[in-house]
């Protein structure tokens, strides 16, 4: 059985959009793209290559699929690899095709796609950024681990994946490491999953 991992920035405030850059992600007028940079450091590079040290695949919103398309297949640097090589699972009313692959486009009822998905053979199912997308995850139990890197600082406007009608009451932390930004790996309660 596979499980869905949701691996995300998050500012103090819940904020995850456009961790990466300024321009990753402007939509909805969001200016303070790249708001991650001052904090990564070597323990932050260290526990990302420890999480993406595994063979995964992704389960992407299909807005981040756009984002991750038009960037990923250009890069050299270590998690350039891995990321390419992933199969990508979208799901997306909108599209009718992916162009980045390996991918798979799913379409009709995602819970129950997802659902059968996590019972395939194959690598875990890693998902970044895809706000909408970890909502609809929540919602319908089938977020087996949350990988949370927490920084201290606030967005104070953004794209949320914990807003909206997500509910993580119940998630709790497996360990918490002393260094800044705070890197966190939670599980919802087993009665929370979906099999």
């Amino acid at each position: 059985m596979r499980k869905i991992v949701v691996l995300s920035f998050v500012s103090l405030d819940g904020v995850m959009q456009a961790p990466g850059g300024p321009q990753e992600d402007p939509s909805g007028g969001f200016t303070h793209g790249g708001w991650t940079f001052p904090y990564f450091d070597e323990a932050l590079g260290a526990a990302m290559g420890a999480q993406m040290g595994a063979r995964f695949d992704l389960l992407l919103g299909r807005k981040t699929y756009d984002i991750f398309a038009a960037y990923w297949p250009k890069q050299t640097e270590p998690f350039a690899r891995p990321i390419n090589e992933a199969t990508k699972y979208v799901p997306s009313r909108t599209v009718s095709k992916l162009a980045w692959g390996p991918a798979v486009l799913l379409k009709g009822d995602v819970a129950a796609e997802l659902r059968k998905l996590k019972q395939s053979n194959g690598p875990d199912l890693q998902v970044h950024g895809s706000g909408n997308l970890i909502q609809t995850l929540l919602k319908h139990g089938l977020v087996d681990e949350l990988w949370l890197k927490v920084f201290p600082g606030h967005a104070r406007e953004g794209g949320a994946a914990l807003r909206g009608g997500s509910d993580p009451r119940g998630v709790h932390t497996d360990g918490v490491p002393r260094r800044r930004p705070l890197a966190s790996s939670s599980r919802p309660p087993t009665r929370a999953r979906a099999r």
